[in-house]
């Protein structure tokens, strides 16, 4: 499958000097090696489809966490989470998105769309890092990279460190409770 013109064009391969490293935040199950592949390829995502790998992070911190929870939907504290900052060169090639360019559909439930545009990027080999809107939250982004492209090896992952979260995102709230909060925020 070809590369659509569109996505060629946002393709940003950065020279040294015109923009510094930036940096882009993981967590994952700290049993297992946060900075690979494997899981993206044994699942799939919203991005990839089985059998093809790639590293899932966000843009934040905070970001990160969101997209945790709605994928952990496990509804009580993760205990095994750890966070990595990934430090990301500047020189390394960088393809960006907004929701504007991408295919329609990117975002249903259905990951057709989604995977095939990702799919594409992977094997392609179009840049190491993908930049796409979070479905979660749309004003945040989520950074994918692919370690099957040259540039992979200037991206690098630091120490595991333990996510704390606030017990609060798991407590049960009572419904009398939510329906009030809900008008006092109307």
């Amino acid at each position: 499958m070809a590369s659509p013109p569109e996505a060629r064009a946002r393709a940003t391969g950065t020279r040294q000097g015109q923009s510094p490293a930036w940096q882009a935040w993981r967590i994952a199950d700290g049993r297992f090696d946060v900075f690979s592949p494997v899981g993206a390829s044994l699942v799939g995502g919203r991005w990839n489809s089985p059998g093809l790998g790639v590293i899932y992070a966000s843009r934040s911190y905070a970001g990160a966490m969101l997209e945790c929870l709605a994928h952990a939907g496990i509804g009580r504290m993760p205990k095994t989470q750890v966070a990595i900052q990934i430090t990301i060169a500047a020189a390394v090639s960088v393809e960006r998105h907004d929701e504007s360019s991408l295919p329609a559909g990117w975002a249903h439930a259905d990951l057709s769309v989604a995977r095939a545009f990702g799919n594409a990027w992977i094997r392609e080999r179009r840049s190491a890092v993908l930049v796409v809107p979070s479905v979660v939250a749309r004003k945040e982004a989520n950074v994918l990279l692919n370690p099957l492209h040259v540039d992979f090896a200037k991206i690098i992952a630091g120490s595991p460190e333990p996510v704390v979260w606030d017990a609060r995102l798991f407590a049960a709230a009572e419904p009398d409770a939510v329906r009030s909060a809900g008008k006092r925020m109307r």
